[in-house]
């Protein structure tokens, strides 16, 4: 029976992805105490434990979902990588050439106690440091070292199989080293995901804005309605008299529903407001507690606050917007019964007086009616509307351009160096990432399509991984002996350990930063995915992405060393 449900796996594999990612799911979720092997880690082993019924597996499915998930990571995370390269970004650089060193070293070290021999070095080198583009690279320098044609063949037969038997350890010990015990390094995992919550009010972001169980209880807007009684209504007053009254006392407000003689209407400028009568004033929180004593007590009228809303963000271009101050705006018809509720200036958020002036690229949440809203987004600049749509014509040709763009090589002498068409893809979402905040009139992707591509991009190429290399790990260790696992397990952690100690004592990195750069120096993206699981945020990826971009290139510059200096 076994064997007839693993020819079904064998028959059609893709439901072997499908059982590895909801087992790997299902494990994942389970806790120990505070202790969980998270979902990447779980994805893997189940991976792993599922191939060992040779499962074939496509070769460019893995590939689509990497690509995805790695241009989802530099989508979500492109405006603030662009901002840090003026700060800690060419820190980041630095901590990749030292890491670079040092995992180089330790490598070297290794291979020389042990007595490999190049193809065995080289092998062991890509496994252990996840970086496949080693084993072309380091297949490329034995071709052109002159070996004689039997002990090149036995060279280049070794190098997949070490490579095999190192990689599963290098992807799951970077994964668990990372994503479990790395916070725990760093001060404790509740301490790490505080430092992190700090880290995202200076990017101007949360992690739990998303979180559909996450309210906040602030409002920077509000519309609340009212009894119309004070004795500035002893006559009747049409609605510019009493926005005029208002302002005049320092209070923002408009009158955006009356109701008079029964009737509810969206008033005119020139409608009548006669004590009796109830009204909907909008204005921002800190004028609106203020109103009652202005124009009479709070109600609790269902029927006159149940009308529709429009909340759009708008980024500032247009000249006649840019440069007035609040107290200027509201006297254009353009931005009457308009509320702004907050905005966002260089990544910071504005706070909003009457006397704050825009300045161009400036992100705006602007709160009215429709067709209120409609004239001042118009006036102000570009539209940011939310939507549950994805522009998906942005999201094809943005990874296919960056793939494109990673596949190119350049030649330093007869090194040929390149991104590859993930680093490309990750390229590519930080660049159009920024371009969607600088004009978001186009390339949307809605939160929830955006966690989709990065989770289930990341699962699926790591079942794939898993799945894929399970037959071959086996019978390289037979192959090549246990001793060779081992090694690659030291290769694997000394420059992990030594990445934390260098990233928290001596960079002095945010913990979440320090995590996300030792992933990409080790260009483990799947450790990346598990240290985001772990603190529930997607901060690290700003410290992943400068140094894998980094790591990509000095690894393939070690590789070819390695084959001269072993």
């Amino acid at each position: 029976m076994l064997e007839s449900f693993a020819e079904i796996l064998r028959q059609y594999p893709t439901l072997a992805l499908f059982l590895t990612i909801g087992v790997g799911f299902f494990i994942g979720r389970i806790r120990i105490g505070n202790f969980s092997l998270g979902s990447v880690t779980s994805v893997l082993l189940v991976g792993v434990l599922v191939g060992q019924l040779n499962i074939p597996m496509s070769g460019p499915l893995k590939m689509v979902f990497f690509m995805m998930f790695l241009f989802s990571i530099g989508y979500s995370v492109g405006p603030e990588f662009f901002k840090s390269l003026k700060g800690d970004g060419l820190k980041q650089v630095l901590f990749a050439l030292l890491m670079g060193v040092v995992i180089f070293g330790t490598t070297l070290g290794v291979a020389m106690v042990m007595g490999y021999t190049k193809g065995e070095a080289i092998g062991m080198f890509s496994g252990s440091e996840t970086c496949s583009a080693l084993m072309g690279v380091g297949t490329e320098a034995l071709n052109r070292a002159g070996l004689p044609e039997n002990i090149l063949s036995k060279e280049l037969g070794i190098i997949p199989v070490c490579y095999a038997v190192t990689y599963i350890f290098g992807t799951l010990g970077t994964v668990i080293i990372l994503g479990n015990f790395g916070p725990r390094l760093l001060g404790g995992i509740d301490k790490v995901k505080e430092q992190t919550r700090e880290l995202e009010k200076t990017m101007n972001k949360d992690s739990r804005a998303n979180d559909p169980a996450y309210v906040n209880a602030k409002r920077a807007v509000d519309y609340r309605a009212y009894n119309v009684e004070s004795d500035f209504f002893n006559k009747p007053r049409t609605v510019i008299e009493v926005e005029k009254h208002f302002h005049n006392e320092g209070l923002e407000l408009y009158v955006d529903r009356l109701r008079h003689d029964g009737e509810i209407k969206a008033p005119r400028h020139d409608d009548l407001i006669s004590s009796g009568d109830e009204v909907v004033l909008c204005g921002r929180n800190e004028y609106i507690v203020k109103a009652g004593e202005y124009i009479g007590d709070e109600i609790a009228d269902a029927d006159i606050l149940s009308y529709p809303l429009d909340r759009v963000g708008v980024v500032v271009s247009k000249r006649n917007f840019i440069g007035k101050s609040i107290i200027e705006l509201r006297k254009l018809k353009q931005m009457h019964g308009v509320v702004i509720r907050d905005g966002v200036r260089n990544g910071q958020p504005i706070e909003i007086t009457l006397d704050t002036k825009f300045e161009k690229g400036d992100r705006l949440t602007v709160i009215g009616r429709p067709v209120q809203v409609r004239k001042a987004t118009s006036y102000a600049g570009h539209v940011d509307r939310p939507s549950v749509q994805s522009d998906l014509m942005f999201v094809g040709l943005a990874i296919f351009i960056g793939g494109l763009f990673g596949a190119m090589s350049i030649w330093i002498g007869s090194i040929p160096v390149s991104f590859g068409t993930s680093g490309g893809a990750l390229i590519s979402g930080l660049v159009f990432g920024w371009l969607r905040s600088k004009r978001p009139t186009f390339g949307n992707i809605p939160p929830g399509a955006l966690w989709l591509m990065n989770n289930l991009g990341l699962n699926v190429f790591v079942a794939v991984v898993g799945i894929e290399a399970a037959p071959t790990f086996v019978s390289g260790i037979k192959a090549v002996g246990p001793m060779l696992l081992l090694a690659g397990a030291v290769a694997t952690m000394i420059p992990l350990f030594f990445g934390i100690w260098l990233g928290k004592r001596v960079f002095k990195f945010n913990p979440a930063l320090t995590l996300g750069c030792c992933a990409g120096t080790r260009t483990c993206t799947a450790a990346l995915g598990a240290v985001q699981n772990a603190l529930g945020s997607t901060a690290p990826a700003m410290g992943y992405a400068v140094t894998y971009a980094v790591s990509n290139i000095m690894l393939v510059i070690w590789g070819l060393l390695m084959v001269i200096i072993i």
